[in-house]
């Protein structure tokens, strides 16, 4: 379907891209791998007319075409899904869907009735029956969003469309309501190119899986029969052991307890953390998970039940008692709640523990710099905008702008959303020396694998409340994700 010939293309002092030769074919799920900067974002911009490459040819079913913008590249059939979405938070949702080539009256005017038809009918084909086509697009939550993005790239009938990290806001459950349009597409002859840092959502969803690294094609494989290790080690350039972040099981003396603590979104939760362990936490996007770190974090009003630390009842109403009791929280969205985007990195890392007074530049430098180490941050220095890092770095930011702070207990929501697996694994590392030096850790993650790893005991909630504690033992992809299922 698609040809892509000798494609490069640089930027100031890096060659993003070097000679990238590939095919992806029609009816075909093609997934693209590679760390943050290996090239992949580079390489969709340019098929999808964002950017244009220096030098190369494109081969569009035998024939050679240009793409060197948005509307040659949409013109020949491709459609892309942003992992950052391209929509107008102000106006509906069937209006962000269509937002041209909407359905007109014998007047002349836009004929709202069919437009939301048609969106309406678009939403329930990705089974978001409840998500009304009038409804404006800011009030709806991440993982509404990201559905409505896919939406908008179908409604153009594309035969190859790009998905950059499609999953990265979405439960289980809608995972696979996503995987079962992707196939049915695939089904219809439609290409699909697959960005993502999921191994596990690749080996499921993916006929061949092409590694990017250092923006250099390092092979094409048969995502089934290629073992995951191998995929990893052409992307990152070592072998990462998973049992090497496992950490060991602790039973010190509770340094967080909670009792019967009720709020908005949860309810009646009762659990404690000890000291050097990590409990994690399951559960669908709305099970009530965020909103009880939220509460834990002083971010949320608590309407009854006790929090205890260190076996002391404290009163936690503000995000600034919290921090000042040894708590942190270490937010989802790492862009909209965790970083100052256009701030430096050593600026970010400050943010959590600047006081009134003098304002020392050198200082907050020479943290920045302790951290950049301490953590493996990839930035030119630490005076470069945390906006010009890639996620992976970008998250650890987050993690050193709050253990600037010296907590005894992280909250920490979605630790690798959106990273790669170097960066995660750097992440799982620092993890595990945290709790080797009696750090404690209440942790959020979608990714049950990832629960399973690191976690010592792993909770599992269903519409706002605590389901069951299981033991690392007891703990099963499939008990987990029937108790989040409320079965």
């Amino acid at each position: 379907m698609l040809r892509l010939q000798n494609i490069s293309r640089s930027f100031p002092g890096v060659k993003a891209l070097k000679n990238i030769s590939l095919e992806f074919q029609a009816g075909e799920i093609h997934a693209l791998c590679g760390e943050n900067g290996a090239g992949k974002t580079t390489l969709m911009n340019i098929i999808a007319g964002t950017i244009a490459a220096d030098e190369g040819r494109f081969f569009w079913k035998g024939n050679e075409v240009k793409i060197g913008n948005v509307q040659e590249s949409a013109k020949i059939g491709i459609g892309i899904v942003y992992q950052e979405h391209s929509l107008v938070e102000a106006v509906s949702v069937a209006e962000n869907i269509y937002p041209v080539n909407q359905p007109l009256t014998r007047s002349g005017l836009i004929d709202f009735r069919e437009l939301y038809r048609k969106a309406g009918d678009l939403m329930s084909s990705l089974g978001m029956n409840q998500v009304s086509p009038r409804k404006p697009v800011e009030s709806l939550s991440a993982v509404e969003r990201q559905m409505v993005a896919i939406a908008k790239a179908l409604a153009g009938s594309p035969e190859l469309l790009i998905l950059d990290e499609p999953t990265a806001s979405l439960t289980i459950r809608e995972t696979e309501t996503l995987f079962s349009v992707i196939r049915r597409l695939k089904q219809n002859g439609v290409g699909i190119i697959y960005i993502s840092h999921r191994m596990a959502e690749i080996r499921e969803i993916a006929d061949r899986v092409t590694v990017l690294k250092d923006g250099e094609f390092q092979g094409t494989y048969d995502a089934r029969d290629t073992p995951v290790d191998t995929i990893i080690s052409k992307m990152v350039g070592r072998e990462l052991q998973d049992a090497a972040y496992r950490c060991d099981s602790r039973e010190g003396q509770p340094v967080l307890s909670i009792e019967h603590l009720s709020g908005r979104g949860f309810s009646d939760i009762s659990l404690s953390v000890g000291k050097g362990e990590i409990l994690g936490l399951a559960g669908l996007q709305d099970s009530g998970r965020t909103e009880l770190l939220r509460a834990i974090f002083g971010d949320e009003v608590i309407s009854s039940g006790k929090i205890f630390l260190q076996g002391k009842v404290k009163k936690i109403n503000h995000p600034q008692t919290a921090i000042s009791r040894g708590i942190a929280y270490i937010p989802e969205e790492r862009k909209t709640q965790g970083l100052f985007m256009n701030l430096s990195v050593a600026g970010n890392i400050v943010s959590a523990t600047l006081r009134t007074g003098w304002y020392s530049k050198k200082r907050n430098n020479r943290v920045g710099e302790e951290y950049k180490d301490m953590l493996g941050i990839r930035a030119v220095s630490v005076t470069q905008p945390v906006i010009k890092l890639s996620g992976g770095n970008q998250q650890k930011v987050v993690l050193a702008k709050w253990l600037n702070t010296k907590p005894d207990l992280l909250l920490i929501n979605e630790p690798t959303h959106g990273v790669d697996v170097g960066a995660k694994a750097d992440i799982y590392r620092q993890l595990k020396l945290l709790t080797a030096a009696g750090k404690s850790i209440l942790l959020i993650s979608s990714e049950l694998p990832e629960l399973l790893l690191l976690a010592d005991r792993i909770g599992v909630m269903f519409n706002g409340r605590l389901q069951q504690i299981l033991s690392r033992q007891e703990a099963t992809e499939e008990k987990i994700a029937a108790l989040a299922s409320g079965i």
